[in-house]
């Protein structure tokens, strides 16, 4: 079971205007997974946590792409009345890492385990660190192998 799941459910739920169900869904989420993943931010297709969601902590205003797989212990949020992150599709978020504030991931692109993200990411990158810097630039579709990986586990 992956806490994907439940948002998707609770997200549908929010959409539709039902009252207090997406709300009881997130409290679910948070027992089960250790995680705050509300049912306003948006999420695209195909997009996983990996390890199911444990600790994940996502900003109700957030906006994810599709294919982006989101390690354990993942921060996506906003800093003190700026605006909160977007992540482009094809992104891998590696565990620990922590994205702050009105920040732009592009698509196509790999976060290093732990790094701490303040600035805007351009597309095909990887980045690491804290604060995160550009490591090296990859080919688009390098990623191809991660969206094989969400489709099996589908």
């Amino acid at each position: 079971m992956n806490a994907i799941y439940l948002y998707h459910i609770a997200h549908f739920l929010a959409k539709s205007r039902v009252p207090i169900l997406p709300g009881l869904f997130r409290w679910l989420i948070f027992f089960l997974y250790n995680s705050v993943i509300p049912a306003q931010c948006v999420i695209g297709k195909s997009s996983l946590f990996a390890h199911g969601g444990i600790g994940v902590v996502l900003h109700p205003d957030c906006k994810i792409g599709e294919r982006v797989m989101i390690g354990q212990g993942v921060t996506i949020g906003g800093t003190f009345g700026s605006g909160t992150p977007i992540v482009g599709s094809d992104v891998w978020i590696g565990p620990g890492v922590r994205i702050l504030g009105d920040v732009t991931i592009g698509s196509n692109c790999i976060i290093g385990a732990n790094a701490v993200v303040t600035r805007d990411v351009p597309d095909n990158s990887v980045v690491g660190g804290v604060p995160a810097k550009l490591l090296k630039t990859i080919e688009p579709g390098a990623l191809d192998v991660l969206e094989g990986r969400l489709r099996n586990n589908r």
